[in-house]
């Protein structure tokens, strides 16, 4: 027998199958992640749009609520800006990495902003107790 080493295929001849391209909106891939973030971005959205026009006094709860969830949807949009910029840079696209970090970084300002806004929302919440003189 002769010691024959199996050189890999080249990348137009890999075999493909049970894969399938995903789906695209212009170079844009359309991922479950990027779908998720979505849909949670334009629900917190339109819940504090909704939450700007009750004019009770449930108004500054619902404000804080809906500021605690924008945070969040932004935090998943900086975490997958991480995830991203890791893999950008490991695979050597340096100038997309770079734009996936302020991207990244961006939203978890935007996240940060949205958290303190609801805890001084929940601050003016709460009313002093009246004092006696």
């Amino acid at each position: 027998m002769t010691d024959r080493r199996r050189e890999p295929a080249p990348p137009e001849q890999e075999s493909r199958e049970g894969e399938h391209e995903p789906a695209r909106l212009g170079p844009v891939p359309i991922t479950v992640t990027g779908v998720l973030i979505a849909v949670a971005l334009v629900g917190s959205l339109a819940y504090l749009a909704y939450a700007v026009t009750v004019r009770d006094a449930s108004q500054i709860p619902l404000l804080a609520s809906g500021a605690v969830v924008l945070g969040i949807v932004f935090a998943g949009i900086a975490g997958v800006g991480a995830r991203a910029t890791w893999r950008s840079s490991v695979g050597g696209r340096d100038a997309r990495a770079f734009a996936h970090a302020i991207v990244g970084g961006l939203a978890a300002l935007v996240a940060a902003a949205c958290f303190a806004g609801a805890v001084i929302l929940f601050l003016l919440r709460q009313v002093p107790a009246a004092t006696g003189s």
